[in-house]
């Protein structure tokens, strides 16, 4: 069977060399043969990466997808993994429906509603209906930006 060679395996499976050396050394991808100081893949790594595409494409975080392959019992089938992946990210794709729909009646509400010439008239309404109103909580701050 014919190895491969890192520009090999990154055109056939649409990434950035750079992409393919990040998730071996985070350990999503095991480390590739070196033969004459070049990386050489065996062609199961197109799988494994095809895999990887999948979840990245489902929503799934780096930490998510090194626990589909190594967060499971060895005898752990993959449908048994992407059930239980697939469960947790349904549940939390909800959450955010949820959030993303009070955040739309919110803004909306915004729209129809606010006639105020400066936002501290604004604010001061606001105030007096209550900050925060039922059924409504804050986003979650931005991890990168604190925002």
């Amino acid at each position: 069977m014919s190895q491969l060679t890192i520009s090999q395996v990154a055109r056939q499976v649409g990434l950035q060399p750079s992409a393919i050396c990040y998730y071996e050394q985070i350990g999503i991808l095991l480390p590739a043969q070196r033969i004459g100081g070049m990386r050489r893949y065996d062609r199961t790594v197109l799988h494994r990466l095809a895999v990887i595409q999948r979840a990245r494409q489902t929503g799934f975080t780096l930490n998510e997808i090194r626990g589909l392959f190594f967060g499971f019992r060895d005898t752990a089938t993959a449908s048994q993994r992407w059930q239980k992946l697939s469960g947790r990210k349904l549940a939390e794709l909800a959450e955010l429906t949820r959030q993303i729909k009070t955040m739309q009646r919110l803004l909306q509400k915004r729209m129809d509603c606010c006639h105020c010439e400066t936002l501290d008239q604004c604010g001061k309404g606001i105030f007096k209906k209550g900050l925060v109103e039922v059924g409504t909580k804050s986003l979650p701050l931005n991890r990168r930006t604190g925002r």
